[in-house]
């Protein structure tokens, strides 16, 4: 292998030192998870180390921007990157991985979440008393803002934070569920443990929300009669 080709490859320690900075979570038994689901296919050296190419970087980030941002199961992050292998006959590496959709991590602060959810203090103040959503660090994630924003928008149908606590003990309810199912993975020690554990709950929790949100229309077209 030539002086420039060794360059172009880089360790899987050099792999975490890169990606750290936008994914603290990263870790060895992370990507190895991932190379055994079959989602990355680092190249290896005649000794068996794992030769990590900027392409595969770039892989890596996409499918760690799926999980974080849209909190996509793997099998869909793998649907997409094979749909897009499959359309790479003109192009150097997929297009899902060639320009991956980067969304800012959101961390807001009271002033920037009531600015951008259109709601007031007291609205604020009451979705906080309830529990429907919660400041980290004095700072509001993406969720605070989606539930904000909802809440925001009820209230134009009369519709409040104190209406919406048996929404939140449903979510608990289901949050239960997924957690009883995940119990057994992270109680072994054996190595992407937490990793498979994080994978199932990922995927339970859409699976949960498909059919809550398919249960809610078809009540909602019997209420109208239709």
């Amino acid at each position: 292998m030539s002086a420039q080709a060794a360059r172009s490859h880089m360790s899987i320690g050099d792999v975490i030192a890169l990606l750290r900075g936008e994914f603290p979570d990263i870790t060895v038994s992370k990507i190895r998870f991932l190379e055994g689901e079959g989602l990355i296919e680092p190249q290896r050296s005649p000794s068996g180390y794992r030769k990590f190419t900027h392409a595969d970087v770039e892989r890596l980030r996409y499918i760690l921007t799926e999980q974080r941002d849209r909190y996509l199961p793997l099998r869909v992050i793998k649907d997409h990157l094979e749909a897009a292998d499959r359309d790479d006959r003109l192009q150097t590496r997929p297009r899902a991985v060639q320009e991956p959709q980067r969304t800012q991590e959101v961390r807001l602060s009271r002033e920037e979440l009531l600015e951008a959810a259109g709601i007031d203090e007291e609205t604020l103040a009451e979705l906080e008393d309830f529990g429907l959503l919660a400041a980290v660090a004095r700072r509001y994630d993406a969720d605070a803002l989606a539930v904000a924003r909802s809440v925001g928008r009820l209230a134009a149908f009369g519709m409040h934070a104190r209406h919406l606590r048996a929404v939140r003990a449903a979510a608990e309810r289901e949050v239960a569920l997924v957690e009883q199912a995940v119990a057994p993975l992270l109680r072994r020690r054996a190595p992407g443990a937490i990793d498979r554990a994080d994978e199932a709950a990922r995927e339970m929790s859409g699976l949960l929300l498909d059919i809550h949100a398919a249960l809610v229309r078809a009540q909602v077209r019997g209420v109208l009669g239709r």
